[in-house]
């Protein structure tokens, strides 16, 4: 992978239920000297890494920008013993809330949410009201997943048979879905071929032999199955920038709700990209963040 620099890396204690669990995190730019407020970077799965998102780094240059991996993944602790319950939405903000209050920037900072991140922030926004949040970036996120489920399917009848029996095997078996998978995603998740080196490796801490999908087991069988946030929508109070591609699962369909529905919003779409345009149109993808947490 390249040689992503960060200021400064570590670890931040998590109690739950007095138990501690570590929070891995990584932070470029300095925290110390901002003239910005922070910018931090929610992850998406649930179950994947920060590692496929280390292009918002870029952002850097005015003010910092913080990831890490939710618990359970990556770098971050692992608790495959947890029973499905463990795993709820309030269990991954108040790991983002410890890390703000870690930082010191619960004053003051926005967020940027991809795919599962996105539905993490916004269910932050609205179930905690946190006073010192300036912003969300959503992007190539949903606020229902039949709407998600939906387009995959619609998207999945393009594809030859083969591909299309593999998809529906999906999370049941790892191992014999992943080549219809990664054909999906060369059109649906990141058309830079080959794939960057950080998205193969986030996929792998899920999918692949070694990867752990304990996390993804429990949310996508429990709280995420029916999960719809559309008649909550109305209590975002912070402006909302909405992001999706024109090659993305997070088809127009699925964003149309949000933007109906959030009262503070403006959407983007990025004509030549799947689900990251963050790799497929990285600087014209930066610059429009830059110009949006500008405004705000």
């Amino acid at each position: 992978m390249a040689p992503w620099s960060p200021a400064e890396e570590g670890i931040i204690p998590f109690n739950v239920g007095g138990e501690v669990f570590q929070t891995k995190y990584w932070v470029f730019g300095s925290l110390e000297n901002r003239t910005q407020a922070p910018l931090v970077v929610l992850h998406g799965g649930p179950g994947l890494t920060h590692d496929y998102l280390l292009p918002i780094s870029d952002l850097a240059t005015s003010r910092p920008v913080i990831f890490y991996d939710q618990l359970g993944n990556g770098k971050s602790a692992h608790l495959p013993n947890k029973e499905k319950q463990f795993w709820t939405i309030d269990l991954f903000i108040d790991e983002l809330e410890n890390l703000l209050n870690h930082f010191r920037i619960s004053d003051g900072f926005h967020l940027i949410g991809h795919s599962w991140g996105g539905m993490l922030e916004l269910e932050f926004e609205i179930r905690r009201k946190p006073k010192g949040l300036q912003s969300l970036i959503v992007t190539n996120s949903l606020a229902a997943m039949e709407m998600w489920n939906r387009s995959n399917a619609e998207l999945v009848k393009t594809f030859p048979k083969w591909v299309q029996e593999g998809m529906a095997i999906g999370m049941k078996d790892l191992k014999a879905s992943a080549p219809a998978m990664r054909e999906f995603r060369t059109k649906h998740g990141c058309r830079i071929q080959p794939f960057p080196e950080e998205y193969v490796h986030t996929l792998d801490q899920l999918f692949s032999e070694s990867g752990d999908p304990t996390v993804a087991f429990a949310m996508f069988s429990s709280v995420l199955k029916d999960w719809n946030i559309i008649d909550s929508l109305h209590m975002v109070r912070v402006p909302v920038f909405l992001i999706n591609g024109r090659f993305d699962v997070s088809q127009d369909f699925v964003n149309i709700p949000m933007f109906n529905s959030l009262p503070k919003v403006r959407w983007v779409t990025f004509e030549n990209s799947s689900h990251t345009p963050f790799w497929e149109e990285r600087g014209k993808y930066m610059d429009t963040i830059s110009k949006f947490l500008d405004t705000v």
